[in-house]
């Protein structure tokens, strides 16, 4: 796992605790893609409880607040799934 990905695995962990979180770098299939010099390419599948009830684009602000700072200092795309517990 890259610095990055570590990174961000562990800000989610200790901002939102998920009951589950998986987090794939994809950055190696956009090697040569202009993008891939700004920072990788990652997604991410988390379940959380604060994910409850709130709208699909809620969940994507919980996640890019979470991750702040980070997302200038090497993710240049993030792919999120987020998931409130029960829900597949």
């Amino acid at each position: 796992m890259s610095a990055v990905a570590a990174a961000i695995e562990a800000v989610l962990r200790e901002r939102l605790q998920p009951e589950s979180i998986e987090l794939r770098d994809d950055s190696h299939h956009h090697i040569g893609h202009a993008g891939a010099r700004e920072g990788g390419h990652f997604a991410v599948r988390i379940v959380a409880a604060g994910f409850a009830g709130r709208s699909k684009v809620a969940r994507h602000r919980l996640v890019y607040d979470a991750l702040g700072p980070l997302k200038a200092r090497g993710i240049h795309a993030l792919s999120i799934e987020a998931l409130a517990p029960g829900e597949s």
